[in-house]
């Protein structure tokens, strides 16, 4: 079963609140959560903001209950009315009992009412056990209670725990990479492919046979005779009848994984139907050769807690003795975690490459004379690519992702925040998260509130919503 509802933390806010909750005393400790949301049908809650509740604000705490101090319950109440977000009561179980216990729910009958009382029409509670798992279940204003069918961490792993792979308080074992356990895992998951052209059919091709079980397809360009070399699937017959690449990989996806698992979205991700599809999804892979395509990935990243792998290849040429001659062969994998390093912090894309690119768009003769003048640098003018480089590319994204979400690397993954190979000095390089600086991020978890991404192109009146 897919998930409806899922609760999702970055990892940064999953480890302040493990070193929180598991206290080396040995009892129970409390945090609150504030979530946004995210564009319907699926429902996603958003943790934007963590209040830890100290522990001797407590008026008792013990290795199997806690009393939740009124004062922080009015302070989240407080913060979370003025946007309208939903409030999680958050407490540790340190006997490592992933389940909600008889104290758990008196306490909640008492406490979330109170919640209803000051706003809103969702609420809920939550646990976490030692290992940092979390289950987690939401109520309506009647106290009637559905549990969050899936929580999920991105951090430098990225983790999945779901609520009907706990029996009796334990949680099942992982899936082995590789393994069909995986695939049946992925399955229930969803991503999300912006751009589906050289990488990005190759991406979204080994997305499909490894096992997702929703694709979400970005891009709005037709199939081209000059495609047909790097696009998967792509056939003469598709550019005869210029179809739209979405279109045409998704049938290609039907073919072997039957209808309803491919969803093409023939737009730019710079358009807002485009951009609420990608949100509903588990993990975003970018595969575009535009800087604007990129930001908005970041941004989506950003807003909606989503991990984000951005893959680019490159051709840099020079000129010798008049004659042009490849000065390398590479490509580069990022990988984004929210509430860290973004692709902008990592130099991916720039105001002046953004601006270069807005002005190609609507001024190419400025476009051109800027760049004659040399003001524009930075801007790459790349070679074209060819099959076997976005092949190497395309596999090494699709491997950082298990390698993230099943993990078999010897060292930690926070070591592999990007991934650079050169083929032509056969050489490949990693950097760590931590190599990377990143500034305050306004857009953290702020799900579809108006206007989406803080941008007001995309702001939509309660009017227009209805």
């Amino acid at each position: 079963m897919k998930p409806n509802v899922t609760l999702s933390l970055a990892g940064s806010t999953h480890a302040r609140l493990m070193k929180h909750l598991l206290s080396d005393d040995g009892k129970e400790a409390a945090a609150i959560l504030l979530c946004s949301g995210s564009p319907l049908p699926r429902r996603r809650l958003i943790v934007r903001q963590v209040i830890l509740v100290p522990h001797e604000a407590c008026r008792h705490r013990s290795s199997s209950a806690i009393v939740w101090p009124g004062k922080y319950i009015e302070d989240a109440i407080d913060a979370a009315e003025q946007d309208g977000l939903s409030i999680i009561l958050l407490h540790s179980h340190p006997g490592g009992w992933l389940d909600f216990s008889a104290i758990d729910n008196a306490s909640d009958a008492q406490v979330i009412p109170c919640l209803f009382e000051a706003f809103g029409d969702q609420h809920g509670s939550a646990v976490m056990t030692p290992d940092g798992a979390i289950r987690a279940r939401l109520y309506s204003s009647d106290m009637s209670c559905e549990p969050v069918d899936l929580v999920t961490v991105a951090g430098d792993d990225i983790q999945f725990w779901w609520n009907d792979q706990i029996s009796d308080g334990v949680l099942a074992k992982r899936p082995l990479p590789f393994s069909s356990n995986m695939a049946c895992e992925l399955n229930r998951l969803s991503v999300a492919y912006i751009g589906v052209s050289g990488t990005g059919s190759i991406a979204a091709e080994q997305g499909a046979r490894v096992g997702f079980g929703s694709l979400t397809l970005v891009d709005p360009d037709r199939v081209e005779g000059k495609n047909l070399n790097r696009i998967l699937n792509s056939t003469m017959d598709d550019v005869s009848k210029a179809r739209l690449k979405v279109e045409m990989f998704a049938d290609a996806i039907a073919t072997f994984r039957g209808i309803g698992v491919a969803f093409p979205v023939a737009l730019t991700i710079a358009d807002r139907t485009a951009i609420e599809a990608v949100a509903q999804c588990d993990v975003i892979v970018c595969c575009v050769d535009s800087q604007e395509g990129r930001q908005f990935a970041d941004m989506i990243a950003s807003a909606f807690l989503i991990p984000l792998f951005d893959v680019g290849v490159v051709i840099p040429t020079f000129v010798d003795d008049g004659a042009t001659a490849i000065a390398d062969v590479c490509g580069r994998i990022d990988y984004i975690q929210p509430g860290g390093s973004t692709l902008f912090d990592r130099g991916v894309y720039t105001p002046a490459g953004l601006r270069a690119e807005y002005l190609r768009r609507v001024d190419p003769d400025a476009y051109r004379d800027e760049l004659e003048a040399g003001y524009l640098k930075g801007v790459v003018e790349e070679a074209p690519s060819v099959i076997t480089l976005n092949m190497r590319a395309s596999s090494a994204v699709m491997n950082e992702f298990i390698a993230r979400a099943y993990p078999f690397r010897q060292e930690p993954n926070r070591l592999y925040a990007r991934t650079l190979f050169s083929l032509a000095a056969c050489e490949e390089d990693h950097f760590a998260e931590d190599d990377f600086e990143h500034g305050d991020d306004e857009l953290f978890g702020r799900g579809s509130a108006e206007p989406l991404l803080g941008l007001p192109c995309f702001h939509r009146s309660r009017k227009d919503a209805a």
